[in-house]
């Protein structure tokens, strides 16, 4: 048995829309974008994770960027297996002499059917792994910001992702109530995009518009210590000459404004069915942001506006699912009741 357990590895992973996260060995090995570069004559990968998202939007006839995943979902299966396989060679000093079984942790969105669940399976057994256990992402957000999720007091996460925002409150090892919405980052950089268009006339891509989330990005119109403005470069729409705009938090925050509504109002709905001894529980402990969305200026700030209960931004929210899924993975063995096959 020593020598089996040696020759089986174990791996977590956060296969996210925007980010693929890797841990082995409960360090974070990998941490890349969730892209591939692919070459359209051989169909060979010729980049992953960020090499291949600085070609994003910006290649010629024989080369492709694809994102596989899209809202939380395997949109194109042969490259979230090239992916999935490309990120597990990316991690270090595996073991080399020969292949190892590998037995894998993924995390799924609360809200996926049978079929995205079946695609995830599949694409990771294509990829080379024995045995695939998943779990619920904002499952994986709670264990993965110490939540004891076992115990019988609730807790409630919003774990704003690229593709999905999942809400759930979870006690007794499992989820009680939840919503996976489709308004995440991905939506924020899309309403942004839109917003520079009809406002500006300005023409900006996913990266561009991504960027101004990230420096400029606010869920507020006034800020306490608000961020420089942001200067995007880009074609005028109506001349095709370049223009320069200088863009605040503001305007970010403005042109956020209806998704960020959408988004309480699932917080909301997740709230009224939740049994009232949780509901209890949750107005204690206040409600933890998780996911890359957590990072926008302000938003805990305006949850707690809307809602009257506290929110708390976890540190490092980036990693909150990929740690709640190395957890996950040391309890195997233990048949805990989050983890499904």
């Amino acid at each position: 048995m020593g020598m089996l357990s040696f020759l089986t590895q174990d791996i977590a992973m956060d296969l996210g829309t925007a980010n693929t996260i890797i841990i082995f060995n409960d360090k974070v090995v990998v941490n890349e974008p969730s892209i591939v570069a692919i070459d359209r004559n051989t169909n060979k990968t010729i980049a992953l994770g960020e090499t291949a998202r600085q070609m994003h939007g910006k290649t010629h006839s024989n080369i492709k960027t694809i994102r596989p995943l899209r809202d939380g979902v395997i949109a194109d299966f042969e490259a979230a297996e090239q992916m999935i396989r490309g990120m597990i060679k990316m991690i270090p000093n595996k073991v080399r002499f020969f292949t190892p079984t590998l037995r894998m942790v993924i995390g799924v969105p609360s809200g996926s059917t049978e079929v995205e669940i079946r695609a995830v399976r599949d694409s990771a057994d294509q990829a080379g792994c024995r045995e695939v256990y998943l779990i619920h992402e904002p499952m994986a957000a709670a264990l993965g910001i110490g939540v004891n999720v076992e115990a019988p007091s609730g807790s409630m996460v919003v774990d704003i992702g690229g593709g999905t925002t999942e809400i759930a409150v979870i006690a007794l090892g499992g989820i009680v109530c939840n919503q996976s919405i489709r308004v995440a980052g991905d939506e924020f950089t899309e309403d942004i995009q839109q917003y520079m268009r009809q406002q500006h006339n300005l023409k900006v891509g996913e990266r561009t518009a991504e960027d101004i989330k990230i420096k400029v990005g606010s869920a507020l119109t006034e800020l306490e210590n608000p961020p420089e403005d942001f200067k995007v470069r880009g074609p005028n729409l109506m001349t095709a000459l370049p223009i320069d705009i200088s863009i605040n938090y503001e305007e970010v925050a403005f042109c956020l404004d209806k998704s960020l509504m959408k988004l309480e109002s699932a917080i909301m709905t997740v709230l009224e069915a939740t049994p009232p001894e949780l509901y209890a529980d949750i107005v204690e402990n206040g409600i933890f942001l998780t996911g890359g969305g957590a990072l926008l200026r302000g938003l805990d700030k305006r949850l707690k506006e809307k809602i009257s209960i506290n929110f708390h931004v976890v540190e490092n929210p980036l990693l909150a699912v990929a740690r709640g899924t190395g957890v996950a993975l040391k309890n195997i063995g233990r048949g805990v009741p989050y983890l499904f096959r």
